[in-house]
């Protein structure tokens, strides 16, 4: 017999971004490793309560050959005994959606549907649960995967699993990924909280270690083309944080050296010193900073 895993989640697409995504909260050890289901370009899938792994990939499987998110559902549970202990929450790439909340699911338990998203629950605090992480997903301006993280944030200050919490995931994929990162995937983010006292809030903070990293990668990009200026200005942000990685802050330094920007690639440069002396040396043999070596020697 399956496990019961009192969980909410989020499944949804940005078709502007071409990503898919989903997100996840249970009282429940290491929850994605059963929930979540996502392939780029064809969308996202979230299979709880008394969840069986395999009908995330079925039903991927269905809206890959063209199937609707409905139809998609109905074949995935066509013939299974036990469907009524079931929920699932489908969307497709171009944000089509569609979710199922068995009649045996345990209170409260129940889904939203809306354009692009799918939000699901079951032994959750009460319906405003979803209606919290409905609401936060459609009201968040950004990327897909704050957007995801917001909607769980949302449903646990509206009371979550009733029972508590203890995992969280986020996973997001974009079409075309593996191309533009030379990383050979599609996906862009897959953060796991698998046992924390806090794992939603846990994984906001590693969201926001992933956003500064995710600048980090898409300046190199810029950086190994000789795109000197536009790798600075996609570091600037993120760097500038407080308390932001030291490793952003020293890059950011070298694009800024190689851009040109010699005032602010030695006050860059020495902000990374103060927060790991370590860079002293690594600048002083760094061909980054030969435009600005004799700066670089006086730090």
């Amino acid at each position: 017999m399956s496990a019961r895993r009192g969980t909410f989640s989020i499944v949804a697409a940005d078709r502007a971004a071409a990503e898919v995504g989903c997100a996840v909260q249970s009282k429940y050890f290491s929850v994605v490793s059963v929930v979540l289901k996502k392939k780029a370009g064809v969308g996202a899938v979230a299979t709880q309560a008394s969840a069986v792994a395999a009908f995330g990939e079925r039903a991927l499987a269905e809206l890959e050959r063209g199937a609707a998110p409905e139809d998609a559902l109905h074949r995935v549970l066509e013939g299974d005994s036990g469907s009524e202990r079931r929920q699932l929450g489908i969307v497709t790439a171009d944000g089509v959606a569609a979710a199922f909340t068995g009649i045996a699911c345990i209170d409260w338990a129940g889904h939203r549907v809306g354009a692009g998203y799918a939000v699901q629950g079951n032994i959750l605090a009460g319906e405003a649960v979803v209606v919290a992480m409905e609401h936060a997903f459609e009201e968040t301006v950004g990327p897909l995967v704050h957007r995801l993280v917001a909607a769980l944030e949302a449903g646990q200050e509206a009371g979550g699993d009733k029972r508590g919490q203890q995992s969280a995931a986020v996973v997001v994929e974009r079409t075309g990924a593996a191309e533009a990162t030379n990383e050979g995937v599609d996906r862009i983010c897959e953060l796991h909280v698998e046992d924390h006292v806090a794992p939603i809030a846990e994984l906001r903070r590693l969201v926001g270690i992933w956003t500064g990293w995710e600048a980090m990668r898409e300046a190199n990009l810029h950086y190994e083309r000789g795109a000197y200026a536009e790798a600075a200005d996609a570091m600037t942000a993120p760097a500038a944080e407080a308390g932001a990685d030291p490793v952003l802050v020293y890059n950011l330094a070298c694009y800024q050296s190689l851009a040109g920007r010699r005032d602010r690639a030695i006050a860059s440069l020495r902000r990374a010193i103060e927060a790991d002396p370590s860079y002293r040396a690594l600048a002083a043999g760094d061909a980054d900073f030969d435009p600005i070596r004799a700066d670089v020697a006086s730090l």
